[in-house]
Protein backbone atom coordinates (compact mmCIF):
# COMPACT_ATOMS: atom_id res chain seq x y z
CA UNK A 1 0.00 0.00 0.00
CA UNK A 2 1.39 3.39 -1.01
CA UNK A 3 1.97 5.85 1.81
CA UNK A 4 2.35 9.59 1.44
CA UNK A 5 4.39 10.66 4.44
CA UNK A 6 5.41 14.32 4.05
CA UNK A 7 9.03 15.22 3.34
CA UNK A 8 10.24 18.40 5.01
CA UNK A 9 12.73 20.89 3.57
CA UNK A 10 13.70 24.54 3.36
CA UNK A 11 13.32 26.61 0.20
CA UNK A 12 15.26 29.83 -0.33
CA UNK A 13 13.09 32.73 -1.48
CA UNK A 14 13.69 36.45 -1.98
CA UNK A 15 12.40 36.95 1.58
CA UNK A 16 14.44 34.17 3.18
CA UNK A 17 14.18 30.46 3.92
CA UNK A 18 10.66 29.01 3.96
CA UNK A 19 9.99 25.66 5.58
CA UNK A 20 7.67 23.29 3.74
CA UNK A 21 6.28 19.78 3.95
CA UNK A 22 5.47 18.04 0.66
CA UNK A 23 4.00 14.78 -0.57
CA UNK A 24 2.46 13.28 -3.68
CA UNK A 25 2.49 14.03 -7.38
CA UNK A 26 0.11 15.71 -9.77
CA UNK A 27 -1.36 19.19 -9.81
CA UNK A 28 0.19 21.38 -7.06
CA UNK A 29 -1.92 22.30 -4.06
CA UNK A 30 -0.57 24.88 -1.60
CA UNK A 31 -1.81 24.68 2.01
CA UNK A 32 -1.80 27.79 4.22
CA UNK A 33 -2.32 27.49 7.99
CA UNK A 34 -4.02 29.66 10.60
CA UNK A 35 -2.31 31.84 13.23
CA UNK A 36 -0.21 30.76 15.13
CA UNK A 37 0.02 27.27 13.64
CA UNK A 38 2.44 25.78 11.11
CA UNK A 39 2.40 23.09 8.45
CA UNK A 40 1.59 20.71 11.32
CA UNK A 41 -2.03 21.90 11.15
CA UNK A 42 -2.23 19.81 7.95
CA UNK A 43 -0.15 16.88 9.20
CA UNK A 44 -2.99 14.39 8.79
CA UNK A 45 -4.47 16.11 5.73
CA UNK A 46 -1.32 15.95 3.59
CA UNK A 47 -1.26 12.15 3.08
CA UNK A 48 -4.94 12.16 2.15
CA UNK A 49 -4.67 14.92 -0.44
CA UNK A 50 -1.39 13.49 -1.74
CA UNK A 51 -3.26 10.50 -3.16
CA UNK A 52 -4.30 12.78 -6.03
CA UNK A 53 -2.15 15.93 -5.86
CA UNK A 54 1.30 17.33 -5.21
CA UNK A 55 0.74 18.86 -1.79
CA UNK A 56 2.89 21.68 -0.40
CA UNK A 57 2.21 22.89 3.14
CA UNK A 58 4.26 25.95 4.02
CA UNK A 59 5.07 27.65 7.29
CA UNK A 60 3.98 31.25 6.78
CA UNK A 61 6.92 33.61 7.15
CA UNK A 62 7.31 34.37 10.87
CA UNK A 63 5.73 31.05 11.93
CA UNK A 64 6.87 27.48 12.40
CA UNK A 65 10.40 27.01 11.10
CA UNK A 66 10.27 29.67 8.39
CA UNK A 67 12.45 32.78 8.59
CA UNK A 68 11.41 35.89 10.51
CA UNK A 69 10.58 39.45 9.48
CA UNK A 70 10.40 42.60 11.59
CA UNK A 71 6.88 42.76 13.06
CA UNK A 72 6.02 45.96 11.19
CA UNK A 73 6.71 44.29 7.81
CA UNK A 74 3.96 41.70 8.16
CA UNK A 75 0.74 42.10 6.20
CA UNK A 76 -1.62 39.84 4.30
CA UNK A 77 -0.25 41.31 1.09
CA UNK A 78 3.32 40.47 2.13
CA UNK A 79 2.34 36.94 3.11
CA UNK A 80 0.71 36.48 -0.31
CA UNK A 81 3.85 37.75 -2.05
CA UNK A 82 6.06 35.37 -0.07
CA UNK A 83 3.74 32.50 -0.98
CA UNK A 84 4.24 33.34 -4.65
CA UNK A 85 7.99 33.61 -4.05
CA UNK A 86 7.85 30.05 -2.74
CA UNK A 87 5.93 28.82 -5.78
CA UNK A 88 8.43 30.59 -8.03
CA UNK A 89 11.34 28.94 -6.25
CA UNK A 90 9.66 25.56 -6.74
CA UNK A 91 9.08 26.27 -10.43
CA UNK A 92 5.30 26.27 -10.06
CA UNK A 93 3.45 28.76 -12.25
CA UNK A 94 -0.13 27.74 -11.38
CA UNK A 95 -1.53 26.07 -8.29
CA UNK A 96 -4.66 25.47 -6.26
CA UNK A 97 -4.52 27.23 -2.89
CA UNK A 98 -6.20 26.00 0.28
CA UNK A 99 -6.21 28.27 3.33
CA UNK A 100 -7.67 27.86 6.81
CA UNK A 101 -8.59 30.91 8.95
CA UNK A 102 -5.58 33.27 8.53
CA UNK A 103 -4.42 31.10 5.65
CA UNK A 104 -7.78 31.60 3.94
CA UNK A 105 -7.32 35.37 4.03
CA UNK A 106 -3.84 35.02 2.52
CA UNK A 107 -5.20 32.63 -0.12
CA UNK A 108 -7.91 35.15 -1.00
CA UNK A 109 -5.29 37.85 -1.51
CA UNK A 110 -3.22 35.53 -3.69
CA UNK A 111 -6.23 34.88 -5.90
CA UNK A 112 -7.12 38.58 -6.04
CA UNK A 113 -3.60 39.81 -6.82
CA UNK A 114 -2.60 37.16 -9.38
CA UNK A 115 -5.74 35.41 -10.62
CA UNK A 116 -3.86 33.93 -13.58
CA UNK A 117 -1.79 31.82 -11.18
CA UNK A 118 -4.62 30.38 -9.06
CA UNK A 119 -6.46 27.49 -10.68
CA UNK A 120 -8.79 26.92 -7.73
CA UNK A 121 -9.35 28.47 -4.31
CA UNK A 122 -10.48 26.84 -1.05
CA UNK A 123 -11.33 29.19 1.82
CA UNK A 124 -11.82 27.29 5.07
CA UNK A 125 -13.22 29.19 8.07
CA UNK A 126 -12.52 32.51 6.38
CA UNK A 127 -13.55 35.70 8.20
CA UNK A 128 -15.13 38.60 6.34
CA UNK A 129 -12.93 41.53 7.26
CA UNK A 130 -14.75 44.71 6.28
CA UNK A 131 -14.63 48.19 7.83
CA UNK A 132 -17.08 47.21 10.58
CA UNK A 133 -14.98 44.24 11.65
CA UNK A 134 -11.77 46.27 11.53
CA UNK A 135 -13.34 48.91 13.77
CA UNK A 136 -14.67 46.27 16.15
CA UNK A 137 -11.22 44.67 16.51
CA UNK A 138 -9.14 47.84 16.63
CA UNK A 139 -7.14 47.92 19.86
CA UNK A 140 -8.74 44.76 21.22
CA UNK A 141 -6.71 42.04 22.86
CA UNK A 142 -6.35 39.04 20.57
CA UNK A 143 -7.00 35.50 21.74
CA UNK A 144 -3.28 34.65 21.81
CA UNK A 145 -2.15 37.88 23.46
CA UNK A 146 -0.71 36.85 26.83
CA UNK A 147 2.08 38.36 28.91
CA UNK A 148 5.10 36.11 29.24
CA UNK A 149 5.89 35.01 32.77
CA UNK A 150 9.02 33.53 34.31
CA UNK A 151 6.73 31.05 36.09
CA UNK A 152 5.31 29.88 32.76
CA UNK A 153 1.76 30.92 33.63
CA UNK A 154 1.39 32.40 30.14
CA UNK A 155 1.35 28.86 28.76
CA UNK A 156 -1.60 27.83 30.90
CA UNK A 157 -3.30 31.10 29.97
CA UNK A 158 -2.81 30.36 26.26
CA UNK A 159 -4.28 26.92 26.88
CA UNK A 160 -7.30 28.19 28.81
CA UNK A 161 -8.08 30.95 26.29
CA UNK A 162 -8.06 28.53 23.35
CA UNK A 163 -9.58 25.42 24.91
CA UNK A 164 -13.27 26.46 24.54
CA UNK A 165 -12.81 26.42 20.76
CA UNK A 166 -11.22 22.96 20.65
CA UNK A 167 -12.84 19.53 21.11
CA UNK A 168 -13.23 18.66 24.77
CA UNK A 169 -10.57 16.30 26.05
CA UNK A 170 -8.38 16.38 22.93
CA UNK A 171 -5.03 17.05 24.57
CA UNK A 172 -3.06 16.30 21.40
CA UNK A 173 -4.62 19.15 19.42
CA UNK A 174 -4.07 21.59 22.25
CA UNK A 175 -0.43 20.55 22.71
CA UNK A 176 0.26 20.95 18.99
CA UNK A 177 -1.23 24.45 19.15
CA UNK A 178 0.91 25.35 22.20
CA UNK A 179 4.12 24.19 20.47
CA UNK A 180 3.39 26.40 17.46
CA UNK A 181 2.37 29.36 19.63
CA UNK A 182 5.66 29.17 21.53
CA UNK A 183 7.62 29.04 18.27
CA UNK A 184 5.71 32.02 16.87
CA UNK A 185 6.52 34.24 19.84
CA UNK A 186 5.13 37.75 19.33
CA UNK A 187 3.62 36.69 16.01
CA UNK A 188 1.16 34.43 17.86
CA UNK A 189 -0.72 37.58 18.78
CA UNK A 190 0.36 39.89 15.97
CA UNK A 191 -0.78 37.47 13.27
CA UNK A 192 -4.38 38.13 14.27
CA UNK A 193 -3.82 41.88 13.98
CA UNK A 194 -2.45 41.38 10.48
CA UNK A 195 -5.76 39.79 9.51
CA UNK A 196 -7.79 42.53 11.23
CA UNK A 197 -5.92 45.23 9.26
CA UNK A 198 -6.60 43.66 5.87
CA UNK A 199 -9.04 45.52 3.61
CA UNK A 200 -10.81 42.46 2.27
CA UNK A 201 -13.98 44.02 0.90
CA UNK A 202 -12.04 45.71 -1.92
CA UNK A 203 -10.50 42.42 -3.04
CA UNK A 204 -13.41 40.00 -3.22
CA UNK A 205 -14.70 41.34 -6.53
CA UNK A 206 -11.31 40.53 -8.10
CA UNK A 207 -11.68 36.77 -7.51
CA UNK A 208 -12.16 34.71 -10.64
CA UNK A 209 -10.92 31.24 -9.67
CA UNK A 210 -13.42 28.48 -8.92
CA UNK A 211 -13.95 28.81 -5.17
CA UNK A 212 -15.01 26.44 -2.40
CA UNK A 213 -15.94 27.79 1.02
CA UNK A 214 -15.70 25.35 3.93
CA UNK A 215 -17.69 26.17 7.04
CA UNK A 216 -16.72 24.59 10.36
CA UNK A 217 -20.19 24.71 11.84
CA UNK A 218 -19.09 24.99 15.49
CA UNK A 219 -16.47 27.68 14.90
CA UNK A 220 -17.98 30.92 16.26
CA UNK A 221 -15.13 33.03 14.87
CA UNK A 222 -15.75 32.13 11.23
CA UNK A 223 -19.00 30.25 10.74
CA UNK A 224 -21.15 33.42 10.81
CA UNK A 225 -19.33 34.72 7.71
CA UNK A 226 -19.64 31.63 5.52
CA UNK A 227 -22.98 32.35 3.86
CA UNK A 228 -22.12 36.02 3.38
CA UNK A 229 -18.87 35.19 1.64
CA UNK A 230 -20.59 32.57 -0.49
CA UNK A 231 -23.06 35.23 -1.65
CA UNK A 232 -20.28 37.71 -2.40
CA UNK A 233 -17.99 35.36 -4.34
CA UNK A 234 -19.61 34.73 -7.70
CA UNK A 235 -20.11 31.05 -8.51
CA UNK A 236 -18.65 29.83 -5.23
CA UNK A 237 -19.76 26.66 -3.46
CA UNK A 238 -20.27 26.19 0.26
CA UNK A 239 -19.72 22.98 2.23
CA UNK A 240 -20.61 22.88 5.92
CA UNK A 241 -18.88 20.34 8.17
CA UNK A 242 -20.91 19.35 11.20
CA UNK A 243 -18.98 19.45 14.47
CA UNK A 244 -16.08 21.34 12.92
CA UNK A 245 -14.32 23.75 15.27
CA UNK A 246 -11.39 26.19 15.06
CA UNK A 247 -8.81 23.41 14.42
CA UNK A 248 -10.89 21.87 11.59
CA UNK A 249 -8.06 20.43 9.40
CA UNK A 250 -6.40 18.55 12.25
CA UNK A 251 -9.64 17.95 14.15
CA UNK A 252 -11.50 16.30 11.23
CA UNK A 253 -8.84 15.57 8.58
CA UNK A 254 -10.92 12.98 6.73
CA UNK A 255 -13.90 15.27 6.31
CA UNK A 256 -11.74 18.29 5.46
CA UNK A 257 -9.67 16.37 2.90
CA UNK A 258 -12.75 14.85 1.29
CA UNK A 259 -14.33 18.29 0.79
CA UNK A 260 -11.12 19.67 -0.74
CA UNK A 261 -10.41 16.63 -2.94
CA UNK A 262 -13.97 16.36 -4.25
CA UNK A 263 -13.90 20.04 -5.23
CA UNK A 264 -10.48 19.96 -6.91
CA UNK A 265 -11.20 16.74 -8.76
CA UNK A 266 -14.50 18.17 -9.97
CA UNK A 267 -12.46 21.06 -11.40
CA UNK A 268 -10.38 18.41 -13.22
CA UNK A 269 -7.10 19.47 -11.62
Amino acid sequence: MTTFAPARSFVETASGAIHIATAGDGFPVLLLHQTPRSWDEFRDVIPLLARNFKVIAMDTIGFGDSCRLPVEEHSIERWARVSFELLDALGISTAAVVGHHTGAVTALEMAASHPERIAALVLSSCPFNDAARRAAHAGRRTIDDVERSTEGTHLTELWSRRQPYYPAGNIDLMERYIVDAIKAGDMASHGHRVVSDYVMEDRISLLSAPTLLIEARDDPHASPYASKLAALIAGSRLVSIKGGMVPLPDQLPQEFSAAVSDFLLAEQL
